[in-house]
């Protein structure tokens, strides 16, 4: 590698590195967003009656019925014992404020019939479970629907924006009413969900809810930008993003539906350390080999690849079975399969591929262009762009495991 062009890439990792910083520093709690996902299932145990089993974020869940109620002791009680990390004071404090809870939750999730408004009733004792290693509150609500429309209508307005404490909450439903069964997501811009939905109507939530998830997770973002920096045909980015696709595909669906369960303090961590590993692969390359980086070896073997086109699909496959689960996480079912659960997650997962590929589609050429044109160019844009996404891989490592 000539001195001229090493001098250019130590210029291009100085000015990233302080642009990483700010970057970094500003994102990495955010990369997912401040969000939260609420668990609502549906069932009908008789006629005339809806039972409502919800799961919600525990320490949300207290803040914010605390917060509606100006209840301070259930704030005092309750943020006490999220800090401990004891589940079982966790459950006592909620169920000694049952009322301030069902305050909160009662008028945010509601069934109607025939457009008639169902009433709540008895609430079951409060219980701790767990999604994706965080404590989730579960409860019981039944509720006494008339008998006047063999449709359903749910409808969620769970921990809204307009609260202050998180944005963007989803609230994945499952079903079994009025002669279905299924799966929806609901969010601020679709809160309502009716049985008499088509299948259409439903295959869209999801979808939407897919490519949304990807928009919004900037670490998984950054892992696919590395992936395009590093590529040097067309034909080696679809394939390492078919990889990618393949090996997160697994992992999201065996951890939905609970077959495996990995703590989020452990996956975030490696999805940060993988962005900054795959853009590094590519700095390496560029350090070693200069101007002929972009360049296969000689001799290539099956698809067109050569040793390190390989050796570079069997790191990005590692690294896309961990972020499977980090996917998997915007869900967080925990269920036993079922081809409808199997549907739900399958087109989840074709609105997360469809903005992976329109991300490539849309980037790639050009700079596949900008280096036939402008080669020098080209290698500095491809750079810069790895240094980038490699410093801040690494802040967001260091802080995640900070828990900064």
């Amino acid at each position: 590698m000539s001195y001229r062009l090493r001098r250019a890439v130590l210029a291009i990792l100085i000015a990233f590195v302080t642009g990483g910083l700010l970057v970094g520093s500003a994102s990495a709690a955010s990369a997912h967003g401040f969000s939260s996902v609420a668990y609502v299932d549906v069932t009908a145990p008789q006629s005339g009656q809806v039972r409502t089993t919800l799961q919600l974020e525990y320490d949300l869940l207290v803040v914010s019925a605390a917060d509606a109620a100006h209840d301070d002791t259930l704030f005092q009680q309750g943020t006490e014992a999220f800090e401990n990390g004891d589940s079982v004071a966790q459950a006592a404090a909620l169920n000694a404020h049952l009322a301030t809870v069902t305050a909160y939750a009662e008028p945010r999730l509601t069934v109607s019939s025939g457009g008639t408004a169902c009433t709540p009733g008895s609430v079951g004792e409060i219980v701790m479970t767990e999604q994706q290693g965080v404590p989730y509150a579960m409860f019981v609500v039944d509720q006494a629907c008339p008998q006047t429309s063999d449709g359903h209508v749910v409808t969620s307005t769970l921990f809204a924006d307009s609260e202050g404490f998180v944005t963007g909450t989803k609230t994945i439903l499952t079903y079994e009413l009025d002669g279905q069964s299924g799966s929806a997501a609901l969010d601020s811009n679709q809160s309502s969900f009716s049985t008499e939905q088509s299948t259409g109507e439903r295959f869209w939530e999801f979808f939407h809810l897919g490519a949304e998830h990807l928009l919004t997770g900037i670490d998984h973002i950054l892992f696919l930008l590395a992936l395009i920096a590093g590529s040097r045909r067309f034909r080696e980015v679809v394939l390492a993003a078919t990889t990618f696709t393949v090996a997160h595909s697994v992992t999201f669906i065996l951890a939905a539906t609970g077959v495996i369960s990995v703590s989020a303090r452990i996956i975030e961590p490696i999805i940060a350390l993988s962005i900054s590993i795959v853009a590094a692969w590519y700095l390496w390359r560029l350090w070693r080999r200069g101007e002929a980086a972009n360049e296969l070896d000689a001799t290539s073997g099956p698809l067109g690849l050569d040793r390190a086109g390989w050796l570079r699909l069997g790191v990005v496959f590692l690294f896309g079975l961990v972020h499977g689960l980090g996917f998997a996480s915007a869900l967080g079912i925990d269920e036993p399969w079922s081809w409808t659960l199997l549907w739900s997650l399958l087109v989840f997962n074709l609105g997360i591929e469809f903005v992976q590929v329109a991300i490539i589609v849309a980037l790639f050429p050009l700079l596949t262009l900008l280096r036939r044109r402008q080669p020098r160019l080209g290698l500095w844009a491809a750079g810069a762009l790895a240094v980038a996404v490699s410093v801040t891989g690494l802040i967001w490592f260091v802080q995640r495991v900070l828990e900064v």
